[in-house]
């Protein structure tokens, strides 16, 4: 077997910190395959820790999402000859478009990242592109297609638990609830809490948690959806999460509002208007007003 050069060994180093989700010693590893790499001249080398570089980079919040690393992305995408790579390229610049909020142009490439990794017959990363397309259906409400794409992602991965099996339990479980199938999407959300508790992944346990909030007010068990709701507030706002602290904003002031706790539901949509729309003076007033559930969509 041949030894691996030094970029190939950080790189190999960096991907087994990725999976055992040590974020910043990954990226400290990509950034040194990639140095290493430079020196001798390997461009294969170069392109594998750089888009896994993106997709760390994604993950903490800190990506620079310009268009220098979009476009050689859209490069590494086209030149690869390693579906491996052109793959995992097209996966990061639809993760990059998604937080963006450019669901159209996520799309496209999602879609060139399920083509890719299907001549690969990993079923593990079409999984993983399955789920990808189901969030971006999801984003636009489109929850009977996003729930098959999640349907079949769930079938493509081993039955034991993982971190990524609990992310598509709770996509799928808010699909659910959202369309009044209140049984199954209990059951679930608490398998996706618990899928990522056993993992100790309290960075991803936000989003489940804000599930299980939406759920119990959907279903008026207004306790249980505080109780969710704040422990999801406290996790967003230490990982940085802001479509989450937004999100609980939201819930947590129609969750008092509910209540008949004026003074708290002002309180949070206060906190969301000074926050998110500064230039909307009446946004308390109008969410006072309104059953904040038609309002939002937890995973757009």
């Amino acid at each position: 077997m041949k030894k691996p050069t030094p970029a190939e060994a950080v790189l190999e180093r960096g991907l087994a910190q990725f999976s055992e989700q040590r974020l910043d010693a990954a990226l400290a590893s990509f950034d040194r395959a990639m140095e290493l790499a430079i020196e001798i001249g390997d461009s294969p080398t170069w392109d594998r820790a750089f888009c896994n570089r993106c997709a760390v980079a994604t993950e903490l919040g800190i990506a620079e999402r310009d268009d220098t690393t979009r476009n050689e992305l859209r490069q590494i995408v086209l030149r690869s000859a390693r579906a491996e790579t052109s793959f995992l390229a097209a996966y990061v610049l639809a993760r990059i478009y998604e937080v963006e909020k450019n669901y159209e142009r996520a799309l496209f490439y999602a879609r060139i990242a399920r083509e890719r990794c299907g001549r690969l017959r990993r079923r593990d990363w079409i999984a993983s592109s399955r789920n990808q397309i189901g969030n971006l259906l999801l984003a636009e409400s489109s929850f009977e297609d996003a729930c098959a794409e999640y349907e079949g992602a769930l079938r493509l991965m081993p039955a034991d638990p993982s971190l990524a099996r609990a992310q598509i339990l709770d996509n799928l479980g808010y699909c659910r609830i959202v369309q009044g199938r209140h049984q199954e999407g209990f059951r679930l959300l608490f398998q996706s809490v618990r899928g990522v508790r056993r993992f100790g992944s309290e960075r991803y346990l936000a989003r489940p948690l804000l599930s299980l909030c939406y759920a119990h007010l959907d279903v008026g068990r207004l306790r249980d959806a505080l109780r969710h709701g704040r422990a999801a507030l406290e996790l967003a706002m230490r990982f940085g999460d802001h479509d989450s602290v937004k999100n609980a904003h939201y819930l947590l002031g129609e969750i008092y509002n509910q209540m008949g706790d004026e003074n708290n539901a002002r309180g949070y949509f206060l906190r969301l208007q000074q926050r998110y729309y500064p230039e909307a003076p009446n946004v308390p007033e109008l969410l006072m007003a309104v059953d904040v559930r038609t309002l939002i969509n937890l995973k757009a």
